[in-house]
């Protein structure tokens, strides 16, 4: 259809030439069907145009929900490690730059480019048969000088590209990490050191897009010069043409019409290779994600707990000579072992850096042991399916980190399939749920990013009640009741006999006097396990690392009990 427009024009100035004498003669000598048929090109050109990009959206989105959720399925497949050395903002951005290039390759390869190669086609065909072979030896010059100019600096550009993309990344992931961290920059009054920290990587910024903003003006310069020659030269013939006597003014319009006919489609496949290389810098850097290798056998994003090959009895847990580092030179567990018998709690205390927390990340599989054996009733937790396995684990984290969501969703989020009866509940024992009506909005109260809104005692005790609700036979408490006030604190002490009744325990605690009557206590002092006991017979220890830790932390409580009465 695009084709026939300067056909049609041509037609009509042809025919408004075949009578100067006067301008009435010239109005009757034009078939008014031209005129129609000329509209009609134009408007059927657009909308087919609009009718293919109506089309072609949902085939779009659809593509790009799939790669999307791929994508993020595969993040969450990753292990701890590579989260921990990655920036979340500099992720969000490389998967949302992704997913949009997705979309702009998809539509300019499959629906714009082959329709451009055909026009392309045609219009050389008809030069060289019109009006002959000198006409289409430009038109395929042109073309070919403007294409392979396109490719040589768009490729130069790609490198360019890719810089700017990083140094994006950066800013992006400079800023959230900033504003999550909004108290301790105000708490050190460092707001103008992370300006200038900020505003350092903006500059980079700036100046990589300063050089992709220059060479793309050299990009477009070039290319209108080169169309600009060839259509001079074009034009040229056509003037001698005329003068000759072979060619009429129509077939100037014609020649003319056919050019810039072509300049549309040349304009589109220059920009869209120079834009299709920048999407699949972008889609490179959002399937590299993809491409990344776990450590940890992934999930299968089941949610349903039907299929679990394993029971949901209480669990034996056994630790077997195993050795771990988070880096090789720095070894966090050297040969330890201990067992904690099915249906018994066992406390695991030690100093700061000894690894107790490192026992829970090993057990839930977030790393796997640089040696030894973890296992869960004699069998190996690498030979278990992950999924069986973590079904079977309720964790109650050190650092509790909330989803900016209500209250009840934070809780529920242990049991998706929770009632509101069964949240009240898991909040009561948790010692929250007075708190939560205290609110405006009660359980629908949000929590804020990362749930800042809460207090860290409220947070950890939102964590209890969502461990509850997941009603595991396992229980792994990581310092549950390090941000508790003694109050709070002893009453959840008591609901642990409760929660954890007829299930396996492990409680990481620094503040002893909550593992007292733990069935045994393993100490831990530099990835060694060197003692072990109930709390009765460590403390009775003469000379023992528990019994050391034991009266540190009461002689502390005394003193600060003396210095409150003193007040």
């Amino acid at each position: 259809i695009n084709i026939q427009v300067p056909f049609l024009f041509k037609e009509l100035v042809d025919l408004m030439g075949t009578s100067a004498a006067s301008p009435e003669a010239a109005l009757v000598a034009v078939p008014v069907s031209l005129v129609l048929g000329y509209g009609l090109a134009r408007f059927s050109a657009n909308a087919f145009q609009e009718l293919r990009a109506a089309v072609f959206a949902k085939v779009a989105q659809g593509t790009i929900r799939q790669v999307g959720r791929r994508v993020f399925e595969h993040l969450h497949t990753l292990d701890l490690r590579f989260h921990l050395n990655r920036q979340t903002g500099a992720l969000a951005r490389t998967i949302d730059r992704g997913s949009r290039s997705i979309d702009f390759v998809l539509r300019s390869l499959l629906f714009s480019v082959v329709p451009t190669a055909l026009e392309i086609g045609l219009v050389s065909g008809i030069m060289a048969h019109q009006f002959g072979w000198e006409y289409a030896a430009i038109t395929m010059g042109t073309l070919t000088a403007y294409t392979g100019f396109t490719i040589v600096v768009t490729q130069w550009r790609t490198d360019i590209r890719r810089r700017m993309n990083k140094l994006e990344n950066d800013a992006s992931g400079h800023v959230i990490d900033s504003l999550m961290n909004y108290e301790t920059v105000k708490y050190f009054n460092n707001e103008a050191h992370e300006a200038t920290k900020y505003d350092a990587t903006i500059k980079q910024y700036q100046d990589a897009s300063l050089t992709t903003q220059t060479s793309l003006s050299f990009l477009n310069a070039g290319q209108n010069a080169i169309f600009s020659a060839g259509l001079t030269a074009v034009m040229y013939l056509a003037t001698q043409g005329i003068v000759d006597g072979h060619l009429t003014v129509g077939d100037l319009v014609l020649v003319n019409g056919l050019l810039f006919q072509l300049s549309i489609p040349l304009n589109f496949i220059g920009s869209v290779y120079r834009d299709v290389r920048q999407s699949v810098v972008d889609m490179e850097a959002m399937f590299a994600l993809q491409a990344v290798p776990s450590s940890i056998p992934p999930p299968s994003f089941a949610t349903s707990s039907s299929s679990s090959s394993l029971t949901r009895s209480p669990k034996s847990i056994t630790f077997e000579n195993v050795s771990f580092g988070y880096r090789p030179d720095q070894p966090i567990l050297n040969g330890t072992s201990f067992t904690v018998p099915a249906g018994r709690t066992v406390a695991v205390v030690g100093s700061s850096g000894s690894g107790k927390s490192t026992i829970l990340r090993l057990l839930y599989r977030f790393y796997d042991a640089d040696g030894g054996r973890v296992l869960v009733d004699g069998a190996d937790v690498k030979d278990l399916p992950i999924d069986d396995l973590r079904r079977l684990i309720a964790v109650v984290p050190q650092d509790t980190v909330l989803f900016n969501d209500s209250i009840a969703y934070n809780i529920g989020y242990g049991n998706l399939s929770a009632s509101r009866d069964d949240i009240v509940h898991a909040a009561k024992v948790a010692q929250i749920h007075d708190s939560i009506v205290q609110f405006r909005d009660g359980y629908d109260t949000k929590v804020g990013e990362r749930g800042l809104k809460l207090s860290g005692g409220e947070k950890q005790r939102v964590a209890i009640a969502r461990a509850m609700l997941k009603d595991a036979p396992v229980l792994l408490f990581d310092e549950a009741t390090s941000a508790l006030d003694s109050e709070t604190e002893h009453e959840i002490v008591k609901q642990f006999k409760a929660i954890g009744l007829h299930k396996t325990t492990v409680i990481i605690a620094h503040r002893l006097s909550t593992i007292q009557d733990a069935d045994e206590i393993v100490v831990l002092d530099k990835g060694r396990v060197v003692e072990r006991g109930t709390h009765v017979e460590l403390v009775d220890r003469q000379g023992g690392k528990y019994a050391e830790m034991w009266h540190r932390q009461q002689h502390s409580k005394a003193s600060r009990h003396g210095d409150k009465e003193k007040e």
